[in-house]
C-alpha cells in the first residue's frame, strides 16, 4: 500500500513506481521508489524506423519528370499511435492506483504524450485522486533521480538519511 503512484511516459514507453516507507528508518534511508511495472508500445520504438523513407513530402515523377509534393499521413498514423497507448496507460494507472490504494498520482510525460494523456486524467480527479501533472520526459532517469526530481518540486518527499547511532564513550 502506498499513498503516491508515479507514473513516467513517453510514446514508446510507460514506467510505474510507488513511494514505499522503509521498514527500518533508523537504518535506511527512505521512502524509495519501488518499481511496479512497465508498458511498452509494441506498435512505437524509439530506434526503429518505421517508414522506409525517411523523409516526408516530396517525390520525383518516373522517367525525369517534375517532382510533385505528397502526404503521407505519418504524423496522423504516429497520433493514432500515441492515443491507443495513452489508453492503455489510463488504464493501467486506474488498476494499480486501486491495487495500492493510492490516493496521489503523479505524472510526468513527454511533450507528444501530453495531449493524449492529460484530458481524460479528469475522470481520475472525479474519483478523489489528487493529480500532478509534469511536462517533462524523466522516462531515462534512474530511480534515484526521479526521487531527487520529484522531491525538488516537493511532490514527493525528500529521502532522509538514516540516524547513524552514535557511541557515547564515558570515561570513568
Amino acid at each position: 500500500m502506498s499513498d503516491y503512484l508515479i507514473v513516467v511516459v513517453n510514446r514508446a514507453c510507460a514506467r510505474f513506481f510507488t513511494l514505499e516507507p522503509v521498514e527500518f528508518p533508523e537504518l535506511e534511508s527512505g521512502p524509495r521508489l519501488m518499481t511496479r511495472t512497465e508498458l511498452k508500445n509494441s506498435e512505437i520504438r524509439d530506434d526503429q524506423e518505421m517508414y522506409t523513407d525517411s523523409k516526408t513530402g516530396r517525390g520525383a515523377a518516373p522517367q525525369g519528370g517534375s517532382v510533385h509534393g505528397y502526404d503521407d499521413k505519418r504524423d496522423q498514423h504516429l497520433d493514432e499511435l500515441r492515443r491507443r497507448f495513452a489508453v492503455r496507460v489510463l488504464e493501467h494507472i486506474q488498476k494499480i492506483a486501486k491495487a495500492e490504494q493510492a490516493r496521489t498520482v503523479i505524472l510526468a510525460a513527454s511533450a507528444r504524450m501530453r495531449r493524449f494523456l492529460y484530458p481524460d486524467l479528469d475522470t481520475l480527479t472525479r474519483q478523489g485522486y489528487r493529480i500532478h501533472k509534469l511536462s517533462k520526459n524523466i522516462i531515462n532517469f534512474s530511480l534515484q533521480k526521479i526521487h531527487e526530481y520529484l522531491a525538488e518540486d516537493g511532490l514527493v518527499p525528500k529521502q532522509k538519511k538514516p540516524n547513524r547511532l552514535k557511541k557515547n564513550i564515558v570515561a570513568t
